[in-house]
């Protein structure tokens, strides 16, 4: 391709993804400069960029969610008289023990499935919200429909992000409305791409960034139904554990009910499965089978459909935050609390910490931390048993990362709830690899030590490595027939993506990139069945006939239905999917997620 020249635009601090984390962090800053600036202190001209693959704010937001708002309240006190759009406050809190047949409602609350002073919300809503908050500050350039492609480099340096081009046809050629991305260089990048953020995932392999334990995901699949009017109170929040998992799947389910008679229903599946048989999709639609979840949905209809990765690693699996130029935050980081199966509140503060740093940095101020609370001057906290946390086992070659210009970053976090809770939760989904049952005994031991337990030693394995080989008589008798869907209670892939609202411009590039197709018809198919035709809630991958191929077969991708979930990228056994954004503004377009 003929070389391209490309615009290049010069900011203080990019925001990289526009979810609740960066938009947090965007506005925190700005609210610091507004307080320098009444202080009577120089502030000159400050420009604060936020890009969003997404077409519109909110689009590729997808959670439960039930939102704790401590960092809201903290970031914005009168967050309800500024209209923050949320559906319910939670009015009642249940836990369902399901079987096939029946439900057991426990007679308590675990303490973290307690949400009293929680929000019921649609989190693309409340990201839409925030996104009109930084509209009106003069500071903050908004560019929706903007993917961040590649990482700027000066040495060692993070100096920014490379957008994506857009109008590259399938064959990789410029079509005639061919635009180039551009370089938009920034004293300090913000990366809060949400779980395995393709930037944040290079930059921290290429800085050997990881936490001391393997990153551990599941799959959230969920649909938004419309219920009649009167049918359902708003804001109550049920979990189920058991039917449809197995005992050794980790995962469980939820419906939250909303505003308008709107029921959120999805279930959680970790992608440390074994079975590569499993199909997190069918055992969804077969949740919905239920006679307790089904009396529930009577009368309604589905209306919308999503999906996404969730990162329930915990506090081991934090990579290090931060190095020369460059932050982390929310999911992008593995700040979610997978005890809470709540990451919304802690992705808001780690970019209010991240601004926070980005103010001292730029405008050299130490501003909302404390260095006390019994962390080290570098403020890396140590365990129970003295022991360095994650982030200080690694010796990473010079320079000394406690030394870096954004080390504050770390001691913020240490400082704040987020350490707090995650630190507490810290060997919760450790004590499942051996079970469910030994994992709900660890959870129940966690309260008893102090976040202990009794699972939590070794560093675990990644999802990609947790999927066991079928055994020869078993892949060539091919998967278990797939169940019968009725298109009313039940749906197939393809119903459900219709539902997402999910657009790709046909021809383009791939943004599936799967480095031996080959593989797929041969190893692949022999010891795993193609699993890839199972754990893609969206029916991207599929093994067809091919007379032209030398195996009678080929993987044919169909990333037009890609819901940008993650899920290839992370459960593929061979890693050889790997995820990039499409062209900017492709994608789901979710409304009430």
């Amino acid at each position: 391709m003929e070389s391209t020249e490309r615009d290049v635009l010069e900011v203080d601090v990019l925001f990289v993804g526009g979810g609740p984390g960066s938009l947090a962090g965007a506005l925190r800053l700005t609210q610091l400069l507004e307080e320098r600036r009444r202080a009577g202190k120089p502030v000159g001209d400050v420009s604060i960029a936020v890009i969003e693959k997404a077409a519109e704010p909110g689009f590729h937001s997808c959670s439960g969610a039930v939102l704790d708002p401590k960092a809201l309240a903290e970031l914005l006190p009168d967050y309800r008289a500024l209209g923050c759009p949320i559906e319910s406050d939670v009015v009642a809190d249940e836990v369902w023990s399901l079987d096939e047949h029946g439900r057991t409602r426990l007679p308590f609350v675990p303490p973290p499935l307690r949400n009293h002073g929680c929000h019921v919300v649609s989190l693309g809503r409340v990201v839409r919200w925030m996104w009109g908050l930084c509209e009106k500050k003069p500071e903050i350039n908004l560019f929706p429909g903007t993917a961040g492609a590649a990482i700027l480099w000066d040495g060692d340096r993070v100096a920014g992000v490379r957008t994506g081009d857009k109008g590259i046809d399938r064959h990789g050629n410029r079509r005639g409305n061919f635009e180039p991305g551009i370089d938009i260089r920034a004293k300090v990048t913000v990366f809060g791409e949400g779980v395995r953020g393709s930037l944040a995932k290079e930059l921290i392999a290429k800085a050997k960034l990881q936490g001391s334990h393997a990153q551990a995901y599941s799959i959230g699949i969920k649909e938004i139904w419309q219920l009649p009017p009167g049918a359902v109170e708003p804001g109550r929040v049920i979990h189920t554990m058991g039917w449809p998992l197995d005992g050794k799947t980790y995962g469980g389910g939820f419906v939250y009910t909303m505003a308008g008679g709107l029921v959120d229903i999805g279930l959680v599946v970790g992608l440390d499965y074994e079975d590569p048989n499993l199909e997190p999709h069918a055992l969804f639609q077969r949740m919905k089978t239920h006679p307790a979840v089904r009396e529930l949905l009577a009368g309604g209809k589905m209306v919308e459909y999503g999906a996404k990765a969730v990162p329930v690693g915990g506090w081991n699996t934090v990579p290090r935050p931060y190095g020369d130029g460059f932050m982390i935050v929310g999911d992008s980081a593995s700040f979610l609390n997978p005890m809470r199966l709540k990451g919304i509140h802690t992705a808001m503060k780690t970019g209010m910490c991240a601004a926070e740093t980005a103010f001292e940095h730029l405008w050299g101020e130490a501003h909302g931390h404390d260095h006390g609370h019994g962390h080290d001057a570098h403020g890396h906290g140590h365990d129970a048993h003295g022991a360095h946390d994650a982030h200080d086992a690694h010796g990473h070659e010079e320079p000394d990362p406690l030394e870096l210009p954004l080390s504050s970053y770390w001691t913020r976090i240490q400082a704040s709830f987020v350490r707090e809770e995650l630190h507490f939760s810290r060997n919760f989904h450790a004590g499942f690899r051996k079970g469910g049952f030994l994992g709900m005994l660890n959870a129940a031991a966690i309260f008893a030590t102090n976040g202990m337990g009794f699972m939590g030693a070794g560093p675990g394995r990644a999802p990609h490595e947790s999927m066991r080989k079928l055994d020869p008589a078993a892949a060539a008798k091919g998967p278990p027939p797939r169940d019968a869907y009725d298109g009313a209670l039940t749906f197939d892939k393809l119903t459900d993506v219709y539902h997402s609202g999910t657009k790709h411009g046909e021809d383009q590039p791939s943004h599936l990139h799967v480095a031996d197709t080959n593989l797929c018809v041969t190893r692949c198919a022999a010891e795993f069945g193609n699993p890839c035709t199972r754990f893609c809630p969206a029916q991207v991958y599929n093994i067809v006939e091919d007379s032209a191929s030398p195996h009678g077969k080929r993987l044919q991708v169909d990333f037009s239905n890609c819901v940008h979930c993650k899920t290839c990228d992370i459960a593929d056994p061979y890693q050889v999917i790997t995820w990039v954004p499409p062209e900017g503004g492709d994608g789901p377009r979710y409304e009430r997620l």
